[in-house]
């Protein structure tokens, strides 16, 4: 399936069970806008380079259009329409006042200069200008984007309309009008909904094991919380290894070499672990390990009908987009395995973006501590809404929050009257 099929169906047997007519789902799953253009940069030789960038609006019955730009050497329209359908749903489940949207552009930033950088992103700001905007579509971080590129993606949109719109865009530096707290903030959400649902399991958190794939923000994040929060992190892996050490894994130290731009084989060596030889192994195995929650926090499409029974966990906690193919979304569901879907797990990223929006239209900011205070009621919120449909239908976790979100965007769609 591509990325978008696979969304669809998801979505499909949420709107079976809301009883959608064959009209209404097929104007559901339709975006809004589909936009591509081909955008010239500057390389750092000083030719000019053009590309594909896309922006995908989704829906927008709920509010203004939400989502990310990514940039990858694999991006397209397909990848991006699915993304964007997700976010629509990801904002209907928390309750923020979005719609769904994402964009891309068909780039490999690892091997391209700031400077270059720069350019494409202030070319994808004048392409899309028209586009976006405060109360229109607000992009946000997504894969290889920062709050760097979103600074010029905002200063070159303020140029371009000669106004001042801070809210324009979301996970900016701090002084342009970011957030505190936006740079944890999925993974802090993340932990907020894994506490929810162990208190519904009458579990605590102290010496639950816990494996991470991936490293990167989300990762490392979740990593160094969960660890602090008393959860023992068994496993972390990055795209080139393993770490294995059933004792518990001081993340702290790792992300500290990390950013050093060690890989995990090289954290292993310069910090002397004993029985180095035996606690390495491939990048794979973190997601066969025997342990109480495995945390996806890489790419799509990691757990599939070809590995999906060598998953040993109880809990699957899915940080990254779409790490589960539907196929064995199901396995893993007659299984007994708990999956935390991405459109739940992961939405503290949208929450304190909106949060963000929210203190750039009032011109009034939040401290840290205000901002998680206001991201855990809202994470709560949502997490009890998912669970409680889930036990009422007797449905996956998943299932119960495509339909939560699906319900809240088809009654604004009705109320609209979007489906004349």
């Amino acid at each position: 399936m591509t990325p978008f099929e696979q969304i669809r169906l998801h979505m499909r047997k949420a709107m079976q069970t809301l009883t959608f007519t064959e009209g209404e789902q097929r104007i559901f799953e339709t975006p809004e806008e589909s936009i591509e253009k081909e955008i010239t940069y500057t390389s750092a030789g000083g030719g000019s380079i053009t590309t594909r960038a896309y922006r995908i609006q989704f829906n927008s019955a709920r509010g203004p259009y939400k989502g990310g730009i990514r940039f990858h050497p694999d991006a397209n329209a397909e990848e991006v329409k699915a993304l964007a359908a997700a976010m629509a749903v990801k904002c209907a489940v928390v309750g923020v006042p979005f719609g769904g949207a994402k964009g891309g552009v068909m780039i490999d930033p690892k091997k391209m200069t700031p400077s270059e950088l720069e350019s494409v992103s202030r070319a994808y700001a004048r392409a899309f200008a028209p586009h976006i905007g405060v109360d229109r579509d607000i992009p946000a971080p997504d894969v290889y984007t920062t709050p760097q590129i979103m600074a010029y993606i905002l200063d070159e949109f303020e140029k371009i309309t000669g106004r001042s719109e801070p809210g324009v865009v979301t996970g900016k530096p701090l002084s342009l009008g970011g957030s505190h707290g936006r740079d944890t903030a999925t993974a802090q959400g993340g932990m907020y909904v894994l506490d929810a649902l162990l208190k519904r399991q009458k579990k605590v958190p102290q010496g639950m094991r816990v494996a991470i794939q991936g490293f990167g923000n989300a990762g490392s994040n979740i990593a160094r919380i969960l660890h602090d929060a008393g959860y023992r992190i068994t496993a972390i892996s990055d795209s080139k290894n393993t770490l294995c050490i059933p004792e518990g894994i001081n993340p702290h130290e790792i992300d500290a070499a990390k950013k050093e731009g060690m890989s995990i084989a090289d954290v292993v060596l310069q910090l002397q672990y004993e029985n180095a030889d035996n606690i390495l192994c491939s990048p794979e195995k973190v997601l066969s390990l025997e342990t109480d929650i495995l945390i996806p926090a890489a790419l799509d499409n990691q757990i599939h009908a070809g590995n999906v029974e060598e998953v040993r966990a109880s809990i699957i906690l899915e940080l990254a987009n779409n790490p589960i193919t539907p196929e064995a979304d199901g396995i893993l569901h007659a299984k007994g395995v708990v999956v935390i879907p991405d459109v739940l797990a992961n939405a503290g990223g949208v929450t304190v973006s909106y949060l963000e929006w929210v203190q750039n239209r009032q011109g009034y900011y939040l401290t840290k501590e205000e901002v998680f205070k206001r991201l855990l009621e809202i994470m709560d919120r949502a997490s009890g809404a998912v669970f409680d449909m889930a036990e009422s239908r007797k449905s996956s976790l998943r299932e119960a929050a495509y339909e939560v979100g699906i319900s809240r965007i088809h009654e604004a769609m009705k109320a609209r009257g979007r489906y004349q």
